[in-house]
This record gives structure tokens, sequence and C-alpha cells, in this order.
């Protein structure tokens, strides 16, 4: 499924941030490059806005995360993470999402979901009723085969995850008996060193 993309075309991008989040957590153990997930909805227009839609934690350490996202162009909307009498936990954007995504509608020719969520699929079907391009990218395995059917283009960020991923480097940290290992080692080297200079001065 392609639709065509030219450079004239004006694009907005909203991007499901828990969607994604936990997707490349559980498919790929990895954090998404969401500069990459822009930059390929996109794919060469004009992008007039970019949103992502972020629950706020308990803790409070999206800060970080926050400040990256909008060095990369790309605008952030909160909400708070809801708790009801019992413990029940509840965050939820799509309603508003599908709103935004409506009232962007008239004002640019293409809107690219960063989602695999199945129920933007009546938002995705109103917006094409106006004559909207809808395109969604994604990872294909995590994805309602509903949307992938409903839209225009679909990208599966599956096919190159190497682009979308940011995995976690591994630190290695330093224990006393590596230490003794690496000192032994070298003072092994040393000796070795020093014996076969010894025996080729004597062979002089």
């Amino acid at each position: 499924m392609s639709v065509v993309k030219h450079p004239s075309q004006r694009v907005a991008v909203i991007i499901d941030t828990q969607n994604l989040y936990h997707s490349a957590k559980n498919l790929h153990k990895a954090r998404v490059n969401f500069g990459a997930v822009v930059e390929k909805a996109v794919a060469g227009r004009q992008l007039i806005r970019a949103v992502s839609y972020v629950v706020n934690t308990e803790s409070g350490e999206e800060s970080a995360f926050f400040e990256a996202l909008e060095k990369l162009g790309i605008e952030i909307k909160t909400k708070d993470l809801q708790i009801f009498y019992g413990g029940a936990k509840k965050a939820d954007w799509d309603v508003g999402m599908a709103v935004d995504a409506i009232k962007m509608a008239p004002k640019v020719d293409a809107i690219v979901f960063a989602t695999g969520d199945g129920d933007f699929i009546p938002a995705v079907e109103y917006l094409k009723s106006f004559g909207c391009q809808v395109e969604a990218i994604t990872f294909g395995r995590s994805a309602s085969s509903g949307l992938r059917a409903a839209v225009d283009d679909f990208i599966d960020m599956d096919d190159d995850p190497a682009t979308f991923l940011i995995r976690r480097r591994r630190v290695v940290r330093k224990t006393a008996s590596t230490k003794t290992t690496k000192r032994t080692t070298k003072k092994t080297t040393r000796t070795r060193a020093i014996k076969t200079v010894g025996s080729d001065t004597d062979d002089l």
C-alpha cells in the first residue's frame, strides 16, 4: 500500500507516545528514536505540526524526555495519570488525539498517526471523508490489522528497526577481581619481556 507524497504537501504528525514506547520496549527492549519517526513520517514534505501526547508519571521523571522532544521540534501535550479509589489507574489520550487531528485536517493535506491502536479507525475514516490523506507509522507486529487496512499508507518500523530504535548501552563495572586480573596480566607480560631481552643478550 502506498500513496503519492510530494514536497508541497502539508503534513501533521500525531504521536501516540505511550503506544510507541511500550511497543518498542516489549518487542525490541529498546527506546524509540522519535526524531527518526517524525522524519520518516514527513518524508520530505512540509511539516506543519508534530505533536507528542504524553501522560505524566507519578515520579515526574519525564522532564529530560520533554526537553529532548522539544529540541526535535515536537510539541508536547501532557495529561496527569488518573488514580481511582482502589488503586486503579487510567491514562488515555485517544479522544484528545482524534479531536486534534480533526481540527488540523482543514489546514493540512496529510495526517500521520504514529500509533498502531485500532481505536483510531473511526477517526481515520472520518478524516478521509473530508479528502484528507491519512497515514500511519508504527511497529507492524503490534499494529491493528484494521488500522493497517483503513489508512492510505502504512509504514512498518519493524522493517528497519535500527533506524527507529535507541538501544541501551551495557555498562561494564570494574570489580576488584577484574582489577587484580589486569594487574597480574601486566606483571606477567613485563616478566616475559625481561626474560626475552635477557636471553637475546646471552646469545650475543
